[in-house]
């Protein structure tokens, strides 16, 4: 068995570099791209661990301008032994943007990462929960209400945050996110402020809305426009961390794989909606994507479920 390859020594990066070159360009991304806090903290260890390469291979003894093509040919082969495959891809993203917002300054003169080559990504089909068995996760605090073995406010506000990453598809970040000011309870929707700071609308269904009434109306403690729906046993706004453990708990309650994660209910919402026959289109606005081939990779399971309708339908399938 072969030794793993260990990274870079891992030196802290110099104070001056991170102050002249890196702080500058994950300011531009939080204040004027609106990225999120996870992508720059994603691209300053990118930044990181290519400085610490540059320093043990003393390729960068000439500044960041200096380097080649065959330099990043080189520096990935060697990252490929280190990270995964989309892990690379995202790192590498990270510093062809972090060439490309010094070029614009005048700072660097060209991109070697322009047109870098990549290991082609593995094409992982999206997890997601049957209709039965979110049915059955839904159904968790319920039953720990019925048995006694949860207080009546906690139950509530656990189905509150199944439901409206299921009736809504949100991102876990949008669902701790909302606040009081961004339900709609006439039309049974929420403004949710996606990636980059985008807004959007969605519908939630009217369990979820109901769900969201009752906590309300007869646990919440506050309901200013500018109090958050949901939030942890101190009332305060629920973290990201906190909707992982609850989404963890119900997973093993009603005894589903434990590395389902709450962005799955994401996936089982747009994979659900696509088996029910709705437009591509139609779900990728719901869910707030870019780009339509981020939405496609749920066309799976639809395309599955017209071959198994063609098998019993055509007599000649």
């Amino acid at each position: 068995m072969s030794k793993p390859v260990s990274r870079p020594a891992p030196e802290l990066l110099p104070a001056d570099i991170a102050a002249a070159w890196l702080q500058p360009f994950l300011d531009h991304l939080r204040k004027e791209r609106r990225y999120s806090v996870y992508t720059g903290r994603n691209y300053r260890q990118a930044f990181t661990d290519f400085f610490a390469w540059l320093q043990s291979s003393r390729r960068g003894e000439g500044g960041f301008d200096v380097l080649t093509a065959r330099d990043v040919r080189d520096f990935i082969i060697e990252a490929q032994r280190r990270f995964d495959r989309r892990t690379l891809h995202n790192h590498v993203s990270g510093l062809r943007a972090f060439y490309r917002y010094w070029m614009q300054r005048g700072r660097l003169a060209r991109n070697p990462f322009a047109g870098a080559a990549l290991p082609k990504l593995e094409k992982k089909l999206p997890k997601f929960l049957t209709e039965a068995q979110m049915t059955t996760l839904l159904g968790g605090p319920q039953k720990l209400l019925q048995n006694e073995s949860l207080e009546a406010a906690a139950a509530w506000r656990d189905r509150l945050v199944l439901e409206l990453l299921y009736g809504g598809g949100l991102r876990v970040s949008e669902l701790v996110a909302l606040n009081y000011s961004a339900l709609d309870f006439a039309t049974g929707s929420a403004r949710v402020l996606g990636k980059g700071r985008k807004e959007r609308i969605c519908p939630l269904g009217r369990t979820a809305m109901a769900v969201a009434k009752k906590f309300r109306d007869e646990f919440a403690r506050a309901t200013g426009r500018n109090d958050p729906v949901v939030v942890g046993d101190a009332h305060k706004r629920m973290t990201v961390r906190a909707v992982q453990l609850l989404v963890k708990k119900y997973l093993a309650l009603a005894d589903l794989p434990m590395d389902l994660s709450p962005h799955k209910l994401r996936h089982s919402y747009a994979t659900h909606l696509l088996n029910s026959g709705a437009d591509l289109r139609a779900v990728q606005e719901l869910l707030g994507h870019a780009n339509l081939t981020t939405t496609q990779i749920y066309t799976h399971t639809s395309v599955a479920r017209l071959k198994e309708i063609h098998a019993k339908a055509h007599p000649r399938a």
